[in-house]
């Protein structure tokens, strides 16, 4: 609703506030009974819940656009059946998808997809096969270092080399174990001097949004932390803080 946009321009103004990213990932929104954050799925192999995955992603890019958000976030393929190979679910998704990088393109939204553990598209390496078939530059990656981390894929190690893809970083921290569980940064393995200064050594000057859902009771404490430990690292690499 307008009056509804109208109240978010009118709080970020008030509190001198920009949105680095919408996060239409998630569909939440929806409240799927399966599940309530990958489903529906671009893969889904019921084109009924395909078209709520798309048509949710064009009203995210149309927010954007009207909110002034430079990018939003999208699932990577979906959540493969077992009777979907690879191939099929990539063929799926990039039908799925492409009304969506056209609106992309008329609204001046960048859209990024985000590589995410057991999903359809999980390692960079994939997003690379996936991301080869479209010919267009508001498509892009959104660099989840957590999730690098959960598959294996140190994020120092992929940052020169998907550099020309990325667009937007997620940050959290991830356990020894790799297992998927947001952390606040610190509390993990992850390597955060070694990945800020390979983002550094890029000339990066996007926004590095911190991913920390669950910490819904605490968001505040939360966020003041991680800010506190991202800003003591980048001063000690003598990265400046902006």
């Amino acid at each position: 609703l307008e009056e509804r946009k109208d109240s978010i321009r009118q709080s970020l103004d008030e509190h001198k506030l920009t949105i680095s990213n919408i996060n239409a990932f998630m569909m939440n929104a929806v409240a799927d009974p399966r599940q309530p954050y990958w489903h529906p799925g671009w893969t889904d192999p019921d084109p009924h819940y395909r078209a709520i995955r798309r048509e949710h992603t064009k009203r995210a890019l149309q927010l954007a656009a009207d909110l002034g958000a430079p990018c939003i976030t999208t699932e990577p393929g979906g959540l493969l059946t077992e009777n979907q190979s690879w191939k099929v679910g990539a063929d799926i998704f990039y039908e799925e998808l492409m009304p969506c990088v056209e609106l992309a393109e008329s609204v001046g939204v960048d859209l990024l997809i985000e590589p995410e553990p057991e999903l359809m598209i999980e390692t960079f390496g994939q997003y690379l096969e996936f991301i080869d078939r479209i010919d267009s530059d508001k498509i892009g990656l959104n660099f989840d270092i957590g999730h690098a981390f959960c598959v294996g894929e140190d994020p120092q190690d992929w940052i020169a080399k998907m550099q020309s893809h990325t667009r937007h970083y997620h940050f959290e921290d991830i356990a020894a174990s790799r297992k998927h569980a947001h952390l606040i940064p610190g509390h993990g393995a992850i390597d955060f001097e070694a990945t800020l200064r390979e983002i550094a050594r890029t000339n990066y000057d996007g926004w590095i949004t911190v991913e920390l859902y669950p910490y819904i009771d605490e968001p505040d404490k939360a966020s003041r932390e991680a800010f506190s430990f991202l800003q003591r690292t980048m001063q000690h690499l003598e990265i400046p803080v902006q």
